[in-house]
């Protein structure tokens, strides 16, 4: 194989199995973009070793690994703080309600109406006078927008029924 061929594979195997194993990092489980990208990088690793020695493969495989690490630290900072944290594909703390552990203060929320903020499979959040609440059906599931009525509280959430 000439060294153009070798060094182009080895260029695209390098660049688009970085890029799989990336995208791996933002996909639940481990499938086929992160097998797919680690056979493209020890396939371009093997063509370092062919065409240039072992010392240059251990080079490539050390570059490889510290610009996956450092992509994913910067992934995870824009995920916190930056740009990604915005996106619908980040969890935000707004979705979440104030944990209330006293019963006594879930308890003034019962015959109490509201709507449903997220579904409630059966656990989801409810939202009466503008504030969220951790809520949960007794077995149905609520669609969002569907109107509730406290029913009672049961530990750390309201439990709630279709009005």
């Amino acid at each position: 194989m000439d060294p153009v061929t070798g060094n182009l594979i080895m260029i695209i195997g390098f660049v688009i199995g970085s890029a799989l194993i990336l995208l791996e990092a933002f996909m639940p489980g481990f499938g086929v973009a992160g097998i797919t990208g680690i056979i493209l990088e020890i396939i371009a690793i093997v063509m370092t070793a062919s065409l240039y020695g072992t010392t240059w493969a251990v080079i490539a495989t050390f570059a490889v690994l510290l610009l996956i690490g450092l992509a994913i630290l910067l992934s995870y900072r824009s995920a916190m703080k930056g740009r990604l944290s915005k996106s619908p594909l980040i969890l935000k703390n707004e979705e979440s309600a104030q944990p209330v552990s006293d019963t006594a203060a879930l308890a003034a929320w019962i015959s109490r109406e509201g709507t449903v903020a997220t579904p409630l499979r059966p656990a989801g959040f409810i939202e009466i006078d503008g504030e969220r609440l951790n809520a949960a059906t007794t077995g149905d599931f609520l669609e969002r927008g569907a109107s509730v009525l406290v029913t009672g509280v049961e530990g750390d959430h309201l439990v709630v029924c279709r009005k």
